[in-house]
């Protein structure tokens, strides 16, 4: 599980997030309350919900795909989902997870 801080401007709004997921996952999107669940690609199951003003991440994985596309694709497309929930880069995300760590 991650816990992700969202950039100033972006709404902890789960309303929000559910819109971001459909832009990049072309998938049914499960909702139960304020957790939002969905499985793509090598991913069996992606589950997003709001803690405050953090966003909560758990995936759950298929490692015995061996179809790189497919892995390329998944990944591509959970990184994209976490630039537009959060507004931060992959490189700003480490940063922010290496601070966290070193604290």
């Amino acid at each position: 599980m991650q816990e992700y801080k969202l950039k100033r401007g972006f709404s902890p709004d789960i309303e929000r997030i559910y819109e971001e997921a459909g832009k990049c996952f072309p998938v049914d999107i499960k909702r139960d309350g304020d957790k939002l669940s969905l499985s793509y690609g090598v991913m069996k199951e992606l589950s997003v919900y709001m803690d405050g003003k953090k966003l909560v991440v758990d995936t759950d994985m298929d490692v015995s795909s061996v179809d790189d596309e497919l892995i390329l694709d998944t990944n591509k497309r959970f990184r994209d989902f976490l630039l537009l929930a959060t507004g931060y880069t992959a490189k700003e995300r480490r940063n922010q997870a290496k601070k966290a760590v070193s604290k």
